[in-house]
């Protein structure tokens, strides 16, 4: 089981990448804009720098719904590599079979 304090700010993190992605979409595209003259572009800048460091996306850690766990993490299920074996091999995920050959 993950520490408490890290599944929680991981669970702030989400929100605050909710709440500033349109803003941030916004300020990347006129930054990416070729078009966009080099006085707002650093405007742009400033603005997106301004912004919390935990509304980008990719500060996001994919975890275990069930313990927390950072790493074996199966997307599909939003699982850890323990806990999906653990409840497939009791029959709580439809459709998924062990394996055989």
């Amino acid at each position: 089981m993950a520490k408490t304090s890290k599944v929680v700010r991981n669970a702030q993190r989400r929100e605050l990448i909710v709440k500033y992605a349109s803003k941030r979409a916004e300020l990347k595209k006129v930054i990416l804009d070729p078009k966009t003259d080099p006085d707002t572009r650093d405007a742009a800048y400033e603005k997106l720098r301004r912004l919390p460091r935990d509304s980008s996306a990719t500060r996001f850690r994919n975890r275990c719904e069930l313990t927390g766990r950072p790493r074996g993490f199966v997307r599909q299920f939003g699982l850890g590599r323990n806990k999906f074996r653990e409840l497939a091999l009791n029959g709580f995920l439809p459709g998924v079979t062990k394996a055989s050959w």
